[in-house]
């Protein structure tokens, strides 16, 4: 039985020739008892799809129903959970859903609305926070909450308008297991809005895809059997092959062409580089001796004063890189993976041991150590061009301004913005901002790219593109790089070698699993190669294993070795 029902629907905002057009033609029936989810890139619709069923929006072309009947604004049957908590602040989890209840069931004996709040309270697993106040909890505590009031309501059909997506990771699947264990237990009606894949795969009896004109796109019905364990799915071949048939699908109209630009990279050297004109004896000297261990972490130790005493956050940290090597750092929130990259950078203090780059000491920051952060942190009054000419500007003392300006056009032409290079940094969306900061980093000729989580503030889909600019522009470079990232995937994508932290305190290195995959990579490449997911099952079974409360062990001697290294 159909429960909403769309025929024919068109929204746009504006009038005239301001219109802006957000939904296309839109025909979509949602059966009762099963959980669709729709699936596109930011600024598809997905929101304004969930508002029309929500009776928040209305159509300007077309109807939209609920078990026949216009939808003319909210009603109960139709509960909602926002990406965002709103939650009243000054009431607890107990306060927060109670008013929910009392809003739709005013009539509602007394006990019955206690043991109602009690019971979804219990079910999101927030009993023993019952009588906190929301600046108490955690985002994730704050978003149970957010789940128990709207199931407190007892919908007919729950809409999740990306409810996971402010979450870590970790959090975020666990939500997400839940909120499946809830659905099945009770078999509502359920629409998920989402940009993640994996997500959407594990949650959907069906996934639809929206197309960045509006319209709905290509369907994909999800045959997997319930529960769906998300390691066992890692073996299982129908699960890999609808997860590249999604994620190709959504590449291939989301995601267009990169544009290859005519101009070229002039033939000028930053300050922190060697002298080009160099005889060609020192050159191979220089070569031979630091081209295996460009970059050396000898026994790096992070340590801050507390009142209890010193609190030891990064230990004995051992590695060397070569020349030209990316590798991914990863690990659980707060083992200690940004420190690394800040010790790195010249941001932070080192405790103990020292940290070498191209035969010199890495005592303060210095251009020749470029940093991409989580916020691209540009100067909003400033153009795409000029916040990376800071940068170049300074690094090329010897250039003309002519191919100082040359080397900002072609690495913003490199991630896709040379249509953009006069446009303020204040009018940009946090995928352009974050491709400046790429082809800032990239501008500066470093010696070594560092990235902290470059990604993690951005949708799903958004990820993957900037990680193909990314790769695209490095394989141009070959520049030495480390990633921080929580991403399993972005791990193995972007890395020659894969390190993987110890949670904290006292992190260390658990593992290394050198990625012995062809580059130049792309997502669709890797999705099809036979050893991409025992790459990806080796990095899962650690997190997994450390998330469930692992202990550091004793370190092997060669941290290095090429092959995948656990230590002994």
């Amino acid at each position: 039985m159909s429960v909403i029902q769309f025929k024919n629907v068109s929204k746009s905002f504006g009038e005239g020739t301001e219109a802006t057009h957000v939904l296309k033609d839109i025909d979509l029936d949602v059966q009762e008892g099963e959980f669709l989810v729709l699936l596109g890139f930011s600024g598809t619709g997905k929101t304004t799809l969930i508002n029309l069923m929500a009776g928040l929006e209305f159509p300007t072309k077309g109807s939209v129903s609920f078990k026949g009947k216009p939808i003319e604004g909210p009603g109960p049957e139709r509960g909602v959970i926002f990406q965002s908590y709103s939650l009243m602040p000054w009431l607890t989890v107990h306060g927060n859903v109670m008013l929910a209840l009392e809003s739709v069931f005013p009539k509602m004996p007394k006990a019955e609305k206690e043991a109602t709040v009690a019971k979804y309270v219990q079910m999101v697993g927030l009993s023993h926070a019952v009588t906190r106040r929301p600046a108490e909890l955690s985002g994730g505590m704050r978003q149970r909450v957010n789940v128990a009031r709207a199931l407190a309501m007892n919908p007919e059909v729950l809409l999740l308008d990306e409810p996971l997506s402010a979450l870590d990771a970790l959090t975020r699947a666990n939500l997400g297991d839940e909120i499946e264990a809830i659905w099945n237990a009770d078999k509502k009606t359920c629409v998920l809005i989402t940009n993640d894949v994996d997500e959407a795969i594990l949650l959907a009896d069906r996934i639809i895809a929206l197309n960045p004109d509006g319209s709905l796109g290509e369907e994909f019905r999800v045959g997997l059997e319930r529960p769906r364990d998300r390691s066992a799915m890692n073996h299982d071949e129908t699960f890999k092959a609808l997860r590249a048939r999604v994620t190709t699908y959504l590449m291939d109209v989301g995601i267009e062409a990169k544009a290859e630009g005519i101009r070229q990279l002039p033939n000028v050297t930053a300050i922190h580089n060697m002298d080009p004109e160099a005889p060609n004896a020192v050159v191979e000297a220089a070569k031979s001796k630091l081209d295996e261990k460009y970059l050396e972490f000898s026994h790096i130790h992070k340590i801050y004063p507390t009142p209890k005493g010193p609190l030891t956050v990064v230990e004995d940290f051992d590695l060397n890189l070569k020349k030209g090597e990316f590798i991914s750092l990863i690990g659980h929130s707060g083992c200690g993976k940004s420190t690394v990259l800040t010790m790195t950078a010249g941001l932070n203090a080192i405790s103990k041991g020292g940290i070498i780059l191209d035969g010199k000491e890495v005592v303060e920051a210095d251009p020749e150590r470029a940093v991409v952060f989580q916020s691209p942190n540009l100067f909003p009054w400033l153009t795409t061009k000029e916040n990376v000419a800071i940068g170049v500007d300074k690094v090329y003392p010897k250039a003309s301004r002519a191919e100082r300006q040359d080397v900002v056009e072609y690495y913003l032409e490199r991630v896709g913005l040379g249509d953009a290079i006069d446009k303020s940094a204040a009018d940009m969306s946090n995928g352009m901002r974050q491709r400046v900061g790429i082809a800032r980093a990239f501008a500066l000729s470093p010696k070594l790219l560092l990235l902290d989580e470059p990604f993690g503030m951005l949708d799903s889909l958004t990820r993957w593109e900037l990680q193909e600019v990314l790769m695209e522009v490095w394989d141009r470079t070959k520049v030495t790089a480390i990633c921080v990232t929580h991403d399993v995937d972005e791990a193995i994508l972007l890395a020659d070698r894969v390190v993987m932290m110890t949670n904290g305190p006292q992190a260390t290195i658990g593992k290394i699993t050198e990625v012995d995959l062809p580059r130049p990579r792309t997502r669709k490449a890797l999705l099809e190669h036979p050893d991409y997911y025992h790459y990806r099952e080796e990095v899962l079974n650690f997190l997994d294993e450390y998330e469930h409360g692992a202990k550091p062990k004793p370190k092997a001697a060669d941290v290095d070795a090429p092959k995948a290294v656990a230590a002994e």
